[in-house]
């Protein structure tokens, strides 16, 4: 069902960029806290698990909430992971022993897998075909708005009453965004009703192959930030900022910038094209990154990073639902986040594997994310060769 009329600010549009600013402060709030959190507990080895955990299992839940996506619908998936990611950050504070906190986040992880794939895939039922990267980097924005805002004031909220007060307003939030989300009208036309066969996929169902090449390229480009999540908390504190969450708001507010007009750009321009301009930016920020010996180059890099992968991630999701079919959806946006997961992933164990908790490391995490990130740019070389021969999906 998309727009027939060109209005892209309708009155469902926006609830659902409000509802997801909400989603993403409530999660991403937590995040620079936790390394601290789970060393308090007795689990310092155990801080690459705290990504690499979270993303895995949301990579785990994308095909079934790709599936019921484009079975119950989108509002109904948007509110169940929702509705999970209220009760886990209720639960941290509960959660005093390493094994009880890893298992919490494997079911956060499993939870946010939900809505991120069910959004995409409203957004693209709703809005005009042809606005259809503007809109997702507008949906970008509200997203990271949400991770902008979250960090800092979950870390200024732990500093000043404790690091259980910042678990329950997460929750709160989480729950406020349920709310908005019934204001909203369904736009899966076919609906089914749920029953628990629907939790059982067939081969066909876990990936749409229409989305192999932009979740390949997912993959590389978002391996960095694993390292960025993992060690950045600790590379702020040692380069004397207080505000662990302090990076993350530079990070997103200049990926917010770029949002506004790179989706606009490649409704233009071509995917391709804007997404091989990103990469290029996003490897020589990391290397900045990299060699970062002071706040301000930390939080300058910081901006660099996020500029550049706002500029990338509303042209690779926008590519990946032009190659998709209607009723696939669901399924292609779900390929995608897995991707993202898997890259976040690897980057996470990766890095923590390199960094040691040795400061002397920060440098070889983000070098080799600069390198990573590159070989995106090589698979897109590769990709647009064997398209001209006819050869690639």
């Amino acid at each position: 069902m998309n727009s027939k009329s060109d209005k892209l600010y309708t009155f469902n549009f926006l609830l659902l960029c409000l509802s997801q600013v909400l989603f993403c402060a409530s999660f991403s709030m937590i995040i620079p806290e936790l390394p601290q959190h789970l060393t308090n507990l007795g689990g310092a080895e155990y801080k690459g698990l705290i990504i690499s955990l979270f993303t895995l299992t949301a990579g785990i839940s994308r095909p079934f909430s790709g599936k019921l996506t484009d079975t119950i619908g989108r509002i109904p998936v948007m509110v169940i992971g929702t509705l999970f990611c209220v009760m886990c950050s209720f639960l941290y504070p509960f959660m005093t022993t390493v094994y009880g906190f890893l298992a919490l986040r494997f079911f956060h992880g499993f939870s946010t897998g939900f809505k991120p794939t069910a959004s995409s895939a409203y957004v693209a039922d709703v809005v005009p075909v042809h606005r259809r990267g503007e809109a997702i980097g507008i949906m970008g924005v509200s997203f990271n708005l949400g991770a902008s805002l979250g960090p800092a004031i979950g870390s200024w909220l732990t500093i000043l009453y404790g690091i259980n007060a910042m678990f329950y307003l997460s929750s709160a939030i989480a729950f406020v965004s349920i709310f908005i989300l019934l204001g909203l009208k369904e736009s899966l036309e076919k609906r089914v009703k749920f029953t628990p066969k629907l939790l059982i996929l067939k081969k066909s169902e876990f990936i749409d192959f229409t989305a192999i090449a932009p979740a390949l390229v997912v993959v590389f480009i978002y391996f960095c930030f694993g390292g960025i999540l993992t060690i950045i908390p600790d590379q702020s504190v040692f380069l004397g900022l207080e505000n662990k969450g302090i990076f993350f708001t530079y990070f997103t507010a200049f990926s917010i910038l770029s949002r506004l007009f790179a989706g606009k750009a490649s409704d233009r321009l071509g995917r391709v094209i804007v997404i091989r301009f990103a990469i290029i930016g996003l490897a020589l920020s990391l290397m900045l990154l990299a060699f970062a010996h002071t706040s301000f180059v930390l939080l300058a890099a910081g901006c660099c990073v996020g500029f550049f992968t706002g500029v990338a991630a509303p042209s690779v999701f926008a590519w990946a639902i032009d190659r998709s079919a209607v009723e696939n959806r669901g399924k292609a946006m779900a390929t995608v986040y897995i991707a993202l997961e898997i890259g976040i992933g690897i980057g996470s164990l990766v890095s923590a594997w390199i960094y040691q908790n040795d400061p002397a490391n920060f440098w070889k995490v983000m070098s080799l994310s600069s390198t990573v990130s590159v070989f995106s740019l090589l698979y897109l070389m590769l990709w647009n060769n064997r398209r001209k021969k006819g050869l690639t999906i």
